[in-house]
C-alpha cells in the first residue's frame, strides 16, 4: 500500500501522516537502534522526522544535540536527504537559549552542522520568549530563509496571542510566516490545543503537528489502573490512569481498537489525526516493534460514530 502524503498548511512540503518523533534519538535508543527505527520508518513510506537541538540534553553526561547528531549520521549512511522532511527547533539547547536573532541564526548553524545537511526544512521556536519582540523573531527566521538555510518556519509552545502578532507582522512586512505549529495535543489533554490556538490556526491555514500524542505512552493502553511499567516515562503516563477521563478513554479505545482489530494507540492516533488543523501527530518508537501501532495511523479510518465516542469520553 501506498502512503498517502499531506500537504503541510501553505508550505511545498508533503509529509507522511504520522511524524516520527527523535527525542528518544541517544537517549532511550541508542545509534544502532535509532537506525534501525528510521529505516523501518522510511520503509513503511515515513518521510517527516522531528527532533530538536536540545534532544537529549537532560540525561547526565549529554551536552544537547545528540538526537540530531544520530539523525545526521543516519542521512549520511543512507544518502536520502532529498527524500526526507527534516524538522527541528531552536530557544532550549544549553548553549543556544532564547531567541534572541543572533541565538536564532548560531542555533541554526550548529543544528545544521549536527544534521550535516545545508537547509532544515521546518524550523520551530521550540518554546516562545515573550521578552523577545516577535519582530526579532520573524526577522531573524526570514533571513535565514532568504539564506537558503531553512525551507520553512514554525511555532510550538506560543500563545494564540503571540502567534497571531508574529502572523500579522510577517503579513505587513512580506516575510517568512509560519506554516505550522506544534501544540501540546491529545485524548486526555484537549485544553491544551482547542479553543483560541486551534481556532486560530484553522482561519490562518496553520498545520498542527501535536507533540504528546500518546500522552507519554498512556494511549498506548499499557498503562492501566494497578499496573506498574518500567519505562523512562512512565511517571508521566501512570498518572492519567488514575483519573476519572483517563479510565473512560481507555475504554472507550479498547472497544474501538478490538472493532478493527488494531492497537490501542493507532486509534489514539487516529482519532488525533481526524481532528481539525492536525495534519500529522508526533510520536516517537524506541524500537522497530512499537512501529507499526503508530504507522498504521495511515491506513486506519474511524467512523463519525467512533470519533465522537472517543471526544465524548476524553470530554
Amino acid at each position: 500500500m501506498t502512503a498517502s502524503l499531506r500537504k503541510l498548511g501553505s508550505s511545498d512540503l508533503e509529509v507522511y501522516p504520522l511524524s516520527l518523533g527523535g527525542n528518544v534519538f541517544g537517549w532511550t535508543a541508542d545509534e544502532t537502534q535509532s537506525f534501525a527505527v528510521l529505516d523501518a520508518y522510511t520503509a513503511a513510506g515515513g518521510n517527516f522526522i522531528d527532533t530538536a537541538d536540545s534532544y537529549s540534553a537532560w540525561v547526565e553526561g549529554h551536552v544537547g544535540g545528540e538526537s540530531e547528531t544520530i539523525i545526521g549520521n543516519w542521512l549520511k549512511a543512507r544518502g536520502n536527504r532529498a527524500d526526507v522532511v527534516i524538522a527541528t527547533k531552536v530557544s532550549q539547547h544549553p548553549d543556544f537559549q532564547g531567541l534572541t536573532a543572533a541565538n536564532i541564526k548560531a542555533a541554526a548553524d550548529a543544528s545544521l552542522r549536527r544534521l550535516g545537511t545545508d537547509h532544515i526544512d521546518l524550523y520551530y521556536t521550540h518554546f516562545d520568549k515573550p521578552e523577545v519582540p516577535v519582530e526579532e523573531i520573524i526577522g531573524a527566521l526570514d533571513e535565514l530563509v532568504k539564506a537558503g538555510k531553512v525551507r520553512h518556519i514554525a511555532a510550538s509552545n506560543i500563545s494564540a496571542e503571540r502567534l497571531e502578532a508574529s502572523l500579522a507582522f510577517s503579513d505587513r512586512e512580506g516575510l517568512a510566516r509560519y506554516v505550522a505549529l506544534q501544540p501540546h495535543y491529545n485524548l486526555v489533554s484537549r485544553d491544551t490545543y482547542e479553543g483560541d490556538l486551534q481556532n486560530l490556526a484553522e482561519r490562518e491555514g496553520l498545520a498542527a503537528v501535536p507533540y504528546f500524542a500518546l500522552a507519554s505512552g498512556f494511549l498506548t493502553g499499557k498503562y492501566r489502573p494497578g499496573t506498574t511499567v518500567r519505562s523512562a516515562r512512565a511517571e508521566g503516563a501512570a498518572k492519567h490512569a488514575q483519573t476519572e477521563r483517563g479510565r473512560k478513554v481507555l475504554t472507550a479505545l479498547d472497544e474501538i481498537a478490538a472493532a478493527h482489530e488494531a492497537p490501542v494507540a493507532t486509534v489514539a492516533l487516529s482519532w488525533l489525526a481526524s481532528q481539525p488543523t492536525i495534519t500529522a501527530p508526533i510520536a516517537s518508537a524506541r524500537t522497530v516493534e512499537q512501529l507499526p501501532a503508530l504507522v498504521g495511523v495511515d491506513q486506519l479510518r474511524l467512523t463519525e460514530e467512533e470519533v465522537g465516542r472517543l471526544t465524548e469520553a476524553s470530554a
